[in-house]
């Protein structure tokens, strides 16, 4: 027995030891080395693996980190001590990290909200949205489940009362996991700079009022704050996308209130005399309230033009966290505001407080800087300005109005047809001396004008233009020139080029070099050498500047080897109606945000949200579902099970008493103005309240989820 065990543990013991060489000689030829950092990295990870970095998990995070592939803040659950400490083992130094968080967009749970039937199944709001998209007549109301509360890993999301999921903002670490298990897309990441670049698509539940407001202010939760007597978050809310809350309170136009579902009981909401209480609120305290505001950037951008188009998109920009400087021609700022409106309408103490509010968030002015004469866009540029915005507002012709011998060129060598046409007869008259007014050179470009084009052309020619272009959006068939206008283009060679808009400038230094211009049906781009622009408008548009690669040609007039910036002209994104419209002009003149003030601030918002994502190389584009006047979208014609509460009428000025109140309209005292804020019927997107006025819930709940 025991002679038998003596092999058989010999044969064992030799093929331990072999084994052991093979594994041995494996590990040796099978290693893969681990860099210490990140194992150290890995350490320092939450490891929460909830993908918030766009990985599959913390080691892929860590992994990436190392590789340069990933920043070292890029964990969305850990807090700015684990970003230190990551960058401490990778020696680098991080910027502030702006947080994103959790925010639920439906108003109405499953229990008060019209359902088509009622649903038994798994409880999981993915598996109820295949049953023809949820129990809910509305098709993106939350389904009332708890996917998103059961898929959070840091249980910062639990079901409120109302069954609606409530977010606890301390524990949120804004990993996008709820985002993406929720089916209705009703629960989306939120943060100063989301909001500010969002524009608001078919898919969000916005309400009636909400769609109709050109700045797309959050009508609902502020007249629901100021019913509670929370005045200052109301304003908060309003300025979220609106700086100028007590000037718009007294002179908008109110299209919000013509769609105001309660108009179906009654009588709509006074919803713009609300904005002006809780505005007006404000500044008779004398304390400022302020929207939140991103981490600094160190990004500057300077905008030309300091009326309300220009002041709301440096507001904007500040809160991206960009330092914004505005140069203004007069000596304050304001633009039209100031001078067009009446001051009992609208006086100069109200328009300078909603102002001094822009300025301090951040906001730099210069007066008495004129484009064109003080400073040119390549001066700008040149200042490590990273983008310049014009929006110099209003009817820019001078010469029409007989208040200058010259133009100043607010784009390097673009002039307004008028302009044009009346220093080219006036260079004509004068026997074809040289008139200073113009800069003319050898290549011209001419945008529209239809008849008058063809006078343009001449008289390009006549001051010494060798190469003409004429560029029309219809195309030939639908091109409104006559035979004679025809005849006198082609006696100065000038080339037609049908159905374009231009889409881009390039210069160099105070030059343009090139226009380039996109067919309107093919989408085809072609750039046209030019050193004029002659635009048949009423204004310039609204352009961005930026640096651009040199062009290869020197500038016209520009000495040799002298190094001047290139730049690049492009629009912001145009507002949804005009989406769909290809290059700078449609409809007979420029796309302009220009018709209202309210309009303007939209403008500003979409210009520095045009400027961010330029900056940061994000296409500068709209949501393809963006709301717009023609989107179809659910909504309701009547109401039902309304109380019934007239609508509160502000009180008038005596004409004879106008020089004592300084104002026609004198405002809501509190009282009344709590009392029609409750009026309001809290809808989502197809729905309201019923029984009772909204409001008279519970004050302290209110409170509770402000």
């Amino acid at each position: 027995m025991g002679e038998s065990i003596i092999p058989a543990l010999t044969m064992l013991g030799g093929i331990g030891i072999t084994v052991g060489i093979v594994l041995a000689a494996a590990s040796k030829i099978f290693y893969v080395y681990v860099d210490p950092k990140i194992l150290a990295i890995e350490d320092v990870l939450p490891g929460a693996n909830c993908g918030g970095c766009g990985l599959p998990g913390c080691s892929a995070n860590a992994e990436a980190i190392v590789a340069g592939r990933a920043a070292a803040n890029s964990c969305v659950a850990a807090g700015s001590d684990v970003a230190e400490s990551i960058a401490g083992i990778m020696g680098l130094s991080i910027e502030a990290k702006e947080p994103d968080i959790a925010r639920p967009g439906c108003y109405y749970g499953v229990a008060k909200a019209d359902q088509k039937y009622h649903y038994d199944g798994l409880n999981d709001c993915r598996a109820a949205a295949l049953l023809g998209g949820g129990m809910k007549v509305c098709s993106i109301g939350c389904l009332g489940l708890g996917t998103c509360a059961a898929a959070c890993p840091f249980d910062a999301i639990a079901m409120g009362p109302e069954g609606l999921p409530v977010v606890d903002e301390i524990k949120c670490t804004g990993c996008g996991t709820c985002e993406r298990v929720c089916p209705k897309a009703i629960i989306n990441l939120s943060s100063i700079t989301r909001r500010i670049l969002r524009e608001y698509t078919t898919d969000d539940c916005t309400t009636p009022c909400q769609r109709t407001c050109p700045a797309g202010i959050d009508i609902r939760e502020y007249m629901r704050r100021a019913a509670v007597g929370d005045y200052a978050g109301s304003v908060q809310v309003i300025k979220e996308r609106n700086p100028f809350p007590t000037v718009i309170g007294r002179i908008c136009p109110r299209p919000c209130e013509d769609d105001c579902r309660r108009k179906y009981a009654e009588e709509p909401v006074a919803i713009n005399f609300i904005k002006r209480f809780v505005a007006d609120y404000e500044m008779q305290s004398g304390t400022r309230i302020q929207p939140y505001k991103a981490p600094d950037t160190g990004r500057k951008i300077a905008v030309v033009g300091g009326g309300v188009e220009g002041l709301s998109a440096a507001f904007f920009a500040a809160r991206l966290g960009h330092a914004p400087v505005v140069y203004e021609a007069a000596d304050c700022l304001g633009g039209l505001l100031r001078s067009a409106i009446s001051r009992y309408r609208l006086s100069h103490d109200v328009l300078d407080w909603d102002i001094e509010g822009i300025l301090e968030m951040g906001v730099e002015a210069r007066m008495n800087q004129t484009l064109g004469s003080d400073f040119g866009i390549a001066d700008l540029l040149e200042e490590d300005y990273e983008t310049v915005f014009l929006a110099s507002g209003g009817w820019d012709s001078r010469l029409a109005r007989n208040e200058a011998d010259a133009v100043n060129e607010c784009i390097p060598g673009t002039y307004l047809l008028i302009d044009f046409i009346r220093a080219g007869r006036k260079f004509i008259r004068a026997g074809r001396k040289k008139d200073a007014r113009i800069k003319l050179g050898r290549q011209v470009v001419i945008c529209g004008g239809d008849n008058l084009a063809a006078e343009a052309a001449e008289l390009a020619a006549a001051g010494g233009a060798t190469t003409i272009s004429v560029l029309l959006r219809e195309d030939l068939e639908n091109a409104r020139l006559d035979r004679e206008a025809v005849e006198r283009l082609e006696k100065v060679n000038a080339t037609v080029v049908y159905g374009v808009g231009i889409s881009g400038l390039d210069g160099q230094g105070n030059d343009l070099q090139t226009v380039t211009c996109t067919d309107l049906q093919s989408g085809e781009q072609t750039e046209i050498p030019a050193n004029n622009l002659v635009l048949a408008a009423g204004r310039y548009p609204e352009l961005i500047f930026s640096r651009a690669p040199a062009a290869a040609p020197e500038a016209e007039n520009q000495p040799s080897g002298t190094e001047t910036i290139a730049w690049r002209a492009t629009q912001p994104y145009k507002q949804p109606e005009f989406a769909s419209e290809v290059g700078f002009f449609a409809r007979g003149d420029v796309i302009t945000d220009f018709s209202g003030a309210i309009k303007a601030i939209a403008g500003g918002r979409r210009a520095a949200a045009s400027m961010h994502q330029l900056m940061y190389g994000i296409p500068i584009d709209a949501p393809l579902r963006a709301i717009s006047a023609d989107s179809v979208i659910q909504n309701v014609d009547a109401v039902e099970d309304v109380q019934n509460a007239p609508r509160r009428i502000m009180p008038m000025a005596a004409p004879r008493e106008l020089d004592r109140t300084g104002q026609l309209e004198l405002g809501f005292d509190e009282n009344a103005a709590r009392q029609e804020a409750a009026r309001c019927l809290q809808c989502g997107l197809i729905c309201y309240e019923h029984t009772m006025a909204a409001g008279a819930a519970d004050v302290d709940e209110a409170k509770r989820i402000a």
